[in-house]
């Protein structure tokens, strides 16, 4: 069964990118096939595969604006089982134009069913909460919402909570999500007090399995892979796997409940 899952945050800088690449690649080590699709107009996935957007004719916007298949742009990339929708500059259009199409909010969801042959597919969304990050909201069925242990990421939750609420009552109301907590640094008091309070707040909304910092998780992006292939016996590595057998688990659990 093909899971849909978006990785989000208004705020930057907390390792949605990362999260989604390294994410991937565990999920292939995994046994399942995974796409990729990146939805940010800075197209840093698609640089983190070694893809030059700038020489990239067709991207995502062409599927969001052209109404191209998504199978039509995808494409291989080095890891057997990781395929990639890239994007481009041209993703800027998008955010601008996409507004004014009927039922513009359900274009990606209406793409994605198209697709059957992947296990999971997985949005790298930009840092805002415009009308692409609506898209994919809509057409998920889990957010993964990355947040660094620190007060300015923590505040950014709430504007992605609130969305996640519109989305249910409006056009999603099976939308769940699960909040990941990254660049995690046990050394720090504020990161354990803020760790704390997160899960404690959120409760089984939390992933139980953190990503703490590792300098191996900036190179494994300039080199063009997720951390498990770049160097796999890394904190970081181990980190994503558990955490893709945390997911799932949890598609698992899903899958197995009565309709």
């Amino acid at each position: 069964m093909r899971h849909i899952v978006a990785i989000t945050n208004e705020k930057g800088g907390v390792a949605k990118t990362t999260t989604t690449l390294s994410l991937g690649g565990a999920l292939v080590e995994a046994g399942k096939e995974v796409l990729l699709i990146d939805l940010d107009a800075q197209a840093n996935l698609t640089i983190g595969l070694g893809v030059n957007p700038n020489k990239t004719r067709r991207s995502i916007a062409d599927a969001l604006l052209n109404s191209a298949s998504l199978l039509s742009i995808s494409r291989e990339t080095p890891i057997p089982g990781l395929d990639l929708v890239p994007s481009n500059a041209d993703m800027l259009l998008a955010e601008r134009f996409l507004t004014i199409r009927t039922d513009y909010e359900k274009i990606l969801s209406n793409s994605l069913s198209a697709l059957t042959t992947y296990d999971y597919v997985l949005l790298d969304c930009p840092p805002s909460l415009g009308a692409v990050s609506l898209n994919a909201m809509v057409a998920a069925h889990l957010i993964i919402i990355p947040t660094q242990p620190e007060y300015y990421s923590v505040n950014g939750l709430r504007g992605v909570l609130n969305s996640i609420r519109r989305i249910r009552n409006q056009n999603n109301p099976n939308l769940n999500y699960r909040v990941l907590i990254t660049m995690m640094d046990r050394r720090n008091r504020i990161h354990n007090t803020l760790n704390n309070q997160i899960r404690t707040t959120f409760g089984e909304g939390v992933f139980e399995n953190c990503i703490e910092t590792d300098t191996k998780l900036r190179e494994s992006t300039v080199v063009g892979l997720p951390i498990t292939h770049y160097y796999p016996r890394s904190r970081s590595a181990h980190q994503y796997r558990a955490l893709a057998q945390e997911l799932i688990e949890y598609v698992d659990s899903k899958a197995a409940q009565p309709a």
